[in-house]
């Protein structure tokens, strides 16, 4: 199996990550160091950090700055690929309730309520807006939609009214689901080009959606779980496309968890010497480039880290924030090796905020665990994957080799 961070032996002395990390706060440097040995995929490149004055090194005030966006919605939301003030301006607001009631009792409900007055505001002064921002052949489906999302909102306006606090979060999910769709059907058509050389590969040309279903063992509270899971073609069509092509070839259905430590799971290593999915077609392994998309890039960067690019700051569409956070493993020296194991990423990221994760660059992020995400940290080695099935955005993969060769 590939790992991330190898053995204790390849990992620098302590003095030297000290030293690279000079200035930076002794718990910044154990969550820094917990990461780098953690992850099952390959290696973080320590040694790029065993020097203080390397361009790679982190800046320290983005390394500590905060909050990071850990909501797997949020994260989906504001990586689509659209351009609408209008709509995020009601979107945020809508978000934000989550921080609303994080405070004791009915005094939050009067933050929920200027979040949901700020929210209908936007609403009421953008509509024109956002409906003009609507792709031609989806206009019909996203008014129905704001319509939904103009009623819900007076809803969750009475809720707030009435004092129902339990009330709050199921109508702001509600609402956050009609504005990611209302956003999905800004959408016109795939956004860009895929490099030629990949154009020939499964290709995930938007989003789709998959449940995976795995037998729990050795846990008396839970026997078996479903995770649901969205797949960001946009950002990451050719390590998305590769997944979904896997799900319909039913490669990871009976497998096990192979690696679960805390920090990560993963899976995708099939049994016998091969790393990765053999193709039967060419009796060889398939591999994907590392795909990684920059915020203010119309299309990814291929093949190689944004450390290697120099874009020691950039920031990335699908960054390591979420509890649950999807990748691809790939061998530490190679940039496209990956093939057929993915990881989940667990650890907290409270110091390694939104685009300033020392994991983001490196590996190709190309999904997030939207339900039942909190029961992932439950996961054991051995627990086994009973199914993954595409739910939605079937329709979405361009060039599925399932189909030519089972």
């Amino acid at each position: 199996m590939l790992q991330l961070g190898g053995s204790d032996p390849d990992v620098p002395p302590k003095s030297l990550v000290e030293d690279a990390f000079l200035g930076l706060k002794e718990c910044a440097v154990s969550v820094v160091l917990a990461v780098g040995l953690v992850t099952g995929v390959p290696a973080l490149g320590w040694p790029s950090y065993a020097n203080a004055s390397t361009q790679a090194m982190p800046d320290v005030a983005m390394l500590i700055s905060g909050p990071p966006i850990k909501d797997p919605g949020a994260l989906l939301r504001n990586a689509l690929p659209i351009d609408n003030k209008a709509i995020r301006e009601v979107q945020k607001p809508l978000e934000d309730i989550t921080e609303s009631l994080k405070i004791a009792g009915v005094k939050a409900l009067d933050s929920v309520e200027r979040n949901v007055r700020q929210a209908s505001r936007a609403f009421k002064q953008g509509k024109s807006l956002i409906i003009s921002g609507l792709a031609e052949s989806k206009k019909d489906q996203g008014i129905e939609l704001l319509d939904k999302l103009e009623v819900g909102m007076d809803e969750l306006q009475k809720l707030v009214e009435d004092r129902n606090r339990d009330g709050v979060a199921p109508k702001q999910k509600e609402l956050l689901l009609y504005v990611g769709g209302v956003e999905e059907d800004m959408v016109d058509g795939f956004p860009y080009e895929v490099p030629e050389e990949y154009q020939n590969l499964p290709l995930l040309k938007g989003r789709a959606t998959v449940d995976m279903k795995v037998k729990v063992k050795d846990n008396p509270n839970v026997d078996e779980c479903v995770f649901r899971i969205v797949l960001d073609g946009y950002n990451a069509p050719v390590t998305a496309g590769n997944f979904v092509d896997l799900v319909e070839r039913h490669f990871y259905d009976g497998m096990e968890i192979q690696r679960a430590d805390g920090f990560v799971v993963q899976t995708g290593d099939p049994e016998g010497p091969a790393e990765g999915f053999i193709d039967p077609s060419t009796e060889k392994t398939r591999t994907v480039p590392l795909e990684v998309m920059v915020d203010g890039e119309k299309a990814p960067f291929y093949g190689a880290t944004l450390e290697e690019l120099g874009l020691y700051k950039a920031q990335v569409k699908l960054p390591f924030n979420a509890f649950g956070t999807m990748a691809m493993a790939r061998d530490e020296f190679e940039d496209n090796s990956a093939s057929s194991q993915v990881f989940w990423l667990l650890k907290e990221s409270e110091l390694t905020p939104s685009n300033s994760n020392i994991l983001d660059g490196r590996y190709a992020v190309f999904g997030y665990v939207t339900q039942n995400e909190d029961y992932i940290a439950d996961l054991k080695v051995g627990d086994v994957i009973e199914s993954i099935q595409v739910v939605s955005g079937l329709d979405n993969l361009a060039n599925p080799s399932y189909k030519i060769a089972g």
